[in-house]
């Protein structure tokens, strides 16, 4: 008897190409995905099993997902905990944020769907073992990746050139049948996922069941099967039913799935890209394009153009964005440039400069930003000569920590925060621009990003951690020490907190040996606790930093009882200027002594 339409995801078909054939010409993922559910000798099915193939565009973000749960007979919940685990994962994973990893989505959606299962049993006064409990088997496909999430004894495994491979481990307390789960979704308030990342080949099998299928059919025999080369659905349905004929007292459910297309490589993406909007020559004062007309060129660089244009069909003015000639030939300057327009169209803060569409579409590769009145912070700080007031220095800071956190909250990072990249206008409102270093996470898996593609910033107020050899890279404590760097250079007048030696630092060992100078040595207006919030920003170490954004922002507004007790600084650093009038105060009366003694 097959699973009931409610607790089942439709498949999604797709035509059976020659298996010989090359990835398919239009770049996307295809797959080819059958399931059947069937209860046995059990009187009710507590099996659960769905397949969820989104549109074309949220497949090239978000993939293609399957999920097969197994409620857990002797639990009161089994079957809702196991329906929940395979409905609410499939449809809270495809509303996660496009920006968000794969790992992160499928993760943070399986942690609510735990909390809620243990909540709910014990709102209902079910004993530990007896609540709303389900394993959990998920595979999703984005690009040329896999990405597995697994918790109890359901199974997913690979079929590959007639080799079946286990990609899961069992979680029980022993390796009979009769053992029991020591790990399950709802029983215990802290989730332990087993998480993985596989590669994918055009014609690999995925089978995914149950341990009514799995106990009872060797691998050999669910190789076999899969390897028939019939429809998927029918084949699904002859698995469930080989287990039960073989004896199977459980509920048997099968999931599989065949890719029959992968997207290329980056390369050829990239190039694809290039081929459909090639580069936009170099533009000057009177030029047009798609009905721009350009005003005046901003900014020319060697890796980029800003352009004033004014729309011609409406007056609007905006930023025109064009790449450098100098990386046609490069896939991965064109990927990245392409994801900053995709940051700027997905992420809307009022505090983060805004990516603008029109009705007709682009010819060349440039995209449009609302277009700011005001000055960067380099030219804010010379007109205030150096010396800005430290209340302005910290609305503005807390204002770009305001808009960077609306990049984190989406997995992106800045990593290029710098005085020339913020923008203040006449009423202190600040916009962070410029996408082109960020760190997408989401993107990363299925742009073929490589660790080394990242542009880091700028050397200045960039993080060690982007310059030490091995460390882990960049992160949002990274972006927290580019804003400390910025906050400490506006209110010491352009200084470093770590003097001349900052710039020529390249080892772990190099920056270790570097002292911090309080920003109160440049400027005794700055308090000692904004001081302190300062420093602790600004540690070379990441896991010294302020563990999240929130806490700093706090800190840099409010007094902190742990840098108040300054009493064991010296008086040189807690009060300079009343440290040296001291000093000629006693250098006077040794004088007068010495003229009273002669």
């Amino acid at each position: 008897m097959s699973l009931d339409a409610s607790c089942q995801f439709p498949a999604a078909h797709v035509s059976m190409p020659d298996m010989r054939t090359k990835p398919d010409p239009d770049h996307r993922l295809k797959v080819e995905a059958g399931q059947a559910s069937l209860k046995g000798v059990k009187d009710e099915n507590e099996d659960c099993t769905g397949v969820r193939v989104p549109d074309d565009e949220q497949v090239s973000t978000k993939g293609v997902a399957a999920a097969v749960a197994d409620g857990v007979g002797s639990a009161n919940g089994g079957k809702v905990a196991g329906e929940m685990c395979v409905q609410a994962f499939l449809s809270d994973y495809f509303c996660t944020p496009e920006s968000w990893s794969v790992k992160t989505s499928g993760q943070r959606v399986l942690d609510g769907l735990n909390r809620w299962l243990y909540g709910q049993g014990h709102a209902e006064g079910l004993s530990d073992g007896k609540g709303y409990l389900s394993t959990h088997s998920s595979l999703v496909l984005t690009s040329r990746t896999g990405f597995i999430f697994h918790v109890g004894d359901t199974r997913i495994y690979r079929v590959r050139d007639q080799q079946i491979e286990q990609l899961t481990r069992d979680h029980r307390s022993g390796a009979s049948k009769a053992d029991y789960l020591n790990r399950a979704m709802g029983l215990n308030l802290n989730l332990k996922v087993d998480y993985r990342e596989i590669d994918l080949e055009v014609g690999d099998h995925f089978v995914i069941c149950t341990d009514g299928v799995h106990d009872w059919l060797s691998d050999e025999e669910i190789c076999g099967e899969v390897a028939s080369g019939e429809c998927l659905d029918v084949l699904a349905e002859r698995v469930a039913q080989s287990a039960i004929d073989a004896g199977s007292d459980d509920n048997a459910t099968c999931v599989l799935l065949r890719i029959d297309a992968l997207p290329e490589a980056s390369y050829s993406e990239a190039q694809r890209l290039l081929n459909e909007r090639p580069f936009p020559p170099l533009l000057a004062p009177g030029m047009k394009l798609d009905g721009l007309e350009v005003e005046a060129v901003l900014v020319e660089s060697s890796r980029s153009q800003l352009y004033l244009v004014r729309d011609t069909h409406d007056g609007r003015e905006m930023v025109m964005k064009t790449p450098s000639p100098n990386y046609q030939d490069d896939p991965g300057y064109i990927e990245r440039f392409a994801a900053e327009e995709w940051i700027g169209k997905r992420i809307s803060h009022e505090n983060l400069v805004r990516v603008m569409t029109r009705g007709t579409q682009p010819t060349f590769l440039y995209y449009l930003m609302e277009s700011l009145d005001g000055k960067n912070l380099a030219d804010w700080l010379d007109a205030y000569q150096g010396k800005p007031p430290v209340e302005e220095v910290v609305a503005i800071v807390q204002q770009i920590v305001a808009g960077v956190r609306a990049l984190h909250r989406k997995e992106v990072l800045h990593q290029d925060l710098k005085l020339e990249n913020i923008i203040v206008d006449d009423a202190g409102k600040v916009t962070v621009i410029d996408y082109g270093s960020c760190r997408i996470a989401g993107l990363r898996e299925h742009m073929g990003y490589r660790e080394s593609d990242d542009v880091l910033g700028t050397l200045d107020f960039s993080a060690p951690e982007y310059r030490i050899p091995g460390s882990e890279g960049g992160s949002p404590r990274a972006d927290q020490f580019s804003i400390a760097m910025i906050a400490y250079h506006l209110l010491s007048g352009g200084k470093c907190p770590y003097g001349g030696k900052w710039a020529s630092a390249s080892s772990f060992k190099d920056f270790q040996l570097l002292e911090y100078v309080p920003v109160y040595h440049h400027s005794p207006m700055v308090p000692v606790w904004l001081d302190g919030a300062l420093k602790r920003a600004l540690r070379i170490s990441p896991s010294a930093r302020y563990p999240g954004m929130s806490e700093w922002l706090y800190d840099l507004g409010h007094p902190n009882e742990v840098y108040m007790k300054a009493g064991h600084l010296p008086l040189v650093e807690r009060d300079p200027v009343r440290f040296w009038k001291m000093i000629s105060l006693l250098l006077a009366g040794l004088v007068i002594l010495l003229l009273l003694t002669r």
